[in-house]
């Protein structure tokens, strides 16, 4: 077994920062402490030291919400350039979504993925179950240690996805044996909204009216149905992407331990707001959208105050040919698994959240909520999965340095001060700062 020590830096770690180091063996931590460490006794001798001063040492971060658009999707992204780029920016694992072709919504579609990653992915993985109209049989089946969640789309469609059967929707929600993850969007709204738009503007209109379009009350409709559903049948609930002010007071502020029904929010909807449109235009073209300076802020609020319990990307890339299409042409959605952690933390510069909630927010609370064995904190006993950290290394984001298969950003341009330049996973250095030297790969397993 060859040990590595990773001194001299920053340990940000459950709520903490403070100058140390970490420790592990093979693929485990073996310890995590303050000042320096030092051999003998029962503590081996490192093998390979790696100087970490000015840096800050984190846990891996755990993205539980991307799209990598494998199978059937694969000009805009597959598993392998999409975990690069997770590896990229710190991220190192993740839970993928459904909606694919063919949409994962039976046990074979679900083992393809799984044995995919194991041969392709660059970082540790997981995927969500879809669920439609008919397929609660396979729900009812699900093996809680090793699937992430199941994915219910209620009220906005997507392929043959949508669940609008009242009675499908009751069973999923009374017996799904794992968490429900849900896309919050009424859809009757939005298509009222679209008819109205299109007869007013036809084909030209501006991307700034996608939030008025998807609007802030489509989304609360169905967030507020999706609760009222879970707390009927003790469901644990999971809402995704919120992006209103308004959806947050379905949430409560309780510790994240003692809630059964949780929200996430993304990196772009901390990030953007619809004043944004007149320069990104449908590159920040987003379901739900992205909406008001005052939704923003409320949503950098809730993360304060613990209404909102994870922060993800909703990765979901296109080809630049797609999102340079009209507006009603040009499909939802952008990468950003890359560059989610580096915002966050330039978030944290500007003083909006801490550095050390950043990271309760993208890396322990993943681990607590979906149960994650054995990962999203420095802990001894876990897995090695850890990210460094030079927050003092100013770069531009721009072509030369975007991994993303469709070889484009919605921050493209934007000055960025904290860069990562290594992430390790299962104790192997996966991204060296410069490139992806190594796969290191592992299905996540769920402590249920």
């Amino acid at each position: 077994m060859e040990y590595t020590l990773i001194a001299n830096g920053t340990v940000v770690n459950q709520m903490r920062s403070f100058p140390g180091y970490v420790f592990y063996g093979g693929d485990t931590i073996l310890a995590v402490g303050e000042g320096d460490y030092h051999s003998g006794g029962d503590r081996p001798h490192p093998d390979v030291v790696i100087d970490a001063t000015g840096m800050l040492v984190i846990p891996g971060v755990i993205d539980d919400q991307v799209h990598f658009r494998e199978p059937g999707l694969t000009e805009k992204g597959d598993i392998a350039s999409e975990s690069a780029a997770a590896a990229a920016g710190g991220v190192t694992s993740f839970m993928e979504m459904p909606n694919t072709r063919p949409a994962t919504t039976s046990q074979r579609e679900w083992e393809w993925k799984m044995e995919r990653a194991d041969k392709t992915s660059a970082v540790n993985y997981a995927f969500y179950l879809g669920a439609d109209n008919g397929n609660i049989d396979a729900i009812r089946r699900l093996d809680p240690r090793r699937i992430c969640g199941v994915k219910v789309f209620m009220g906005s469609s997507t392929g043959n996805m949508l669940v609008d059967d009242r009675k499908a929707l009751s069973a999923i929600f009374a017996e799904s044996p794992v968490l429900i993850a849900t896309h919050c969007e009424y859809e009757p709204l939005i298509r009222e909204n679209t008819a109205k738009y299109r007869a007013k503007y036809g084909e030209d209109i501006a991307p700034a009216m996608h939030p008025l379009i998807r609007s802030a009350e489509a989304c609360y409709r169905s967030s507020a149905a999706a609760v009222e559903l879970a707390d009927r049948y003790g469901t644990h609930l999971h809402v995704l992407h919120l992006s209103t002010a308004r959806e947050l007071a379905l949430f409560d502020t309780k510790p994240l331990g003692d809630k059964k029904i949780t929200a996430e929010v993304c990196v772009h909807h901390l990030w953007f707001d619809d004043g944004d449109y007149a320069t990104r235009g449908n590159l920040i073209k987003w379901n739900p959208a992205i909406k008001t300076r005052e939704d923003r802020d409320a949503l950098r609020e809730g993360l304060l105050n613990g209404r909102l319990d994870i922060v993800a990307t909703d990765h979901a890339p296109h080809t630049m040919d797609e999102k340079s299409q009209g507006y009603w042409q040009c499909p939802s959605g952008a990468p950003f698994v890359q560059h989610s952690l580096p915002v966050m933390l330039e978030l944290a510069r500007q003083g909006v959240l801490s550095v050390e909630q950043a990271v309760d927010k993208m890396c322990h609370a993943p681990a607590q909520r979906f149960r994650v064995a054995g990962r999203g904190y420095l802990r001894e006993g876990y897995k090695a999965d850890i990210t460094i950290v030079d927050p003092g290394a100013r770069y531009t984001v721009g072509k030369e340095n975007i991994l993303y298969k469709c070889g484009w950003s919605p921050i493209e341009g934007t000055e960025l001060t904290h860069k990562v330049v290594r992430t390790i996973v299962n104790g192997r250095t996966v991204w060296d700062g410069k490139r992806v030297v190594a796969r290191s790969a592992e299905a996540l397993v769920f402590d249920r």
